[in-house]
């Protein structure tokens, strides 16, 4: 399966900059994956087309403010460092720029002293493992001297930094957001509750890697990056009685719904409580055992989740979809509008 038949036309202008005012305000595509007809809404409408007795799955992980600026105690060098992963204790594995000046230990500064780090190796793909000391509480001093890291294609600056973190946000551990959350508010919450339907959270710390590129002409040939999962006890329950009494499954975003898909993978299509690491990479031919609908964002040409929505959807409903999207001047990527596949 070549990677070339998952792309399509996106003008540049299309790629939104920054959030809406109200997250709600965003637009919704609602697409039926079985006929592959369209119906043009607003998200904070999307109520409509839940039931009493489905089950909406959200991803609680915090992003971490994971982008630090500091100078080299030696030379007083310039060094950004963005975090990627904890690896164990206080080391992280990390990408650094000017990598080349950042050696096996190499001691950097940020903040005057407040975050030190020291280089300890090499990771793949050119990252560094760097390893922290610090005094008192270490999400605070990063949340005191970080930055957020925002996707590669957004050129703006972000005012308010809580825009790019879900209103349920709770577990720090992301590089990046799971950004079909960003269209919820606390009050549309409390109003699909209302209506019968369950909520319910899972954990998976979105990487870089989700923006990587697809670097290889056939599919099959792509290496997934792996994301930490955690499914608690109480989520597992609810899922397999909502499946037992008829509800529908429904994931927000693809981090969501391959950790669903995972562990369902594991389990004969039951859900059970644990934590792991997964590198599901989920394209056509994918048979889906853990959901029956999402809600997500427009993605990259060429990505590996727009195979996923392709594996769903089917492939030729999604570029349609994508194409009507294009002429219709919705907003792409993760401050942009929203697609239901249902």
């Amino acid at each position: 399966m070549k990677v070339d038949i998952f792309d399509f036309h996106l003008p540049e202008e299309l790629i939104a900059q920054v959030p809406l005012k109200n997250r709600t305000d965003s637009r919704l595509m609602v697409l039926n994956k079985e006929t592959g007809d369209i119906k043009h809404e607003v998200f904070k409408n999307i109520t409509e087309y839940l039931r009493e007795g489905d089950c909406l799955v959200l991803n609680d992980t915090k992003v971490l403010p994971a982008r630090l600026f500091g100078v080299k105690n030696d030379t007083g060098a310039k060094i950004e460092v963005l975090l990627l992963k904890q690896t164990e204790g206080d080391r992280w594995e990390t990408l650094v720029k000017p990598a080349k000046r950042v050696k096996e230990g190499t001691e950097i500064e940020f903040g005057d002293g407040l975050l030190k780090a020291v280089c300890t190796g090499t990771s793949d793909h050119g990252g560094r493992i760097m390893e922290f000391s610090y005094e008192g509480i270490f999400y605070e001093v990063l949340d005191q001297l970080g930055e957020m890291p925002l996707p590669p294609y957004i050129k703006e600056q972000l005012e308010d930094r809580d825009r790019y973190q879900t209103v349920y946000a709770r577990e720090p551990g992301s590089a990046a957001a799971p950004t079909a959350g960003l269209h919820f508010t606390d009050e549309l919450l409390e109003e699909i509750k209302a209506k019968g339907v369950h909520v319910t959270f899972i954990t998976l710390h979105v990487g870089l890697g989700t923006f990587r590129p697809v670097s290889v002409d056939d599919v099959e040939g792509h290496d997934m990056h792996s994301e930490f999962y955690i499914m608690t006890e109480g989520t597992a329950e609810l899922l397999n009685e909502v499946r037992r009494n008829g509800g529908r499954i429904i994931t927000v975003g693809t981090t969501s719904t391959r950790t669903l898909e995972t562990i369902a993978s594991a389990n004969d299509g039951n859900f059970k409580a644990g934590s792991g690491w997964t590198s599901i990479f989920i394209y056509p031919g994918y048979e889906f055992k853990a959901i029956d609908g999402m809600i997500t964002n427009f993605h990259l040409p060429k990505s590996t989740l727009i195979m996923l929505v392709s594996a769903l959807a089917g492939r030729e409903n999604i570029l349609r979809a994508y194409h009507t999207a294009v002429e219709e001047r919705y907003r792409f990527f993760s401050f942009g509008d929203a697609m239901f596949i249902i």
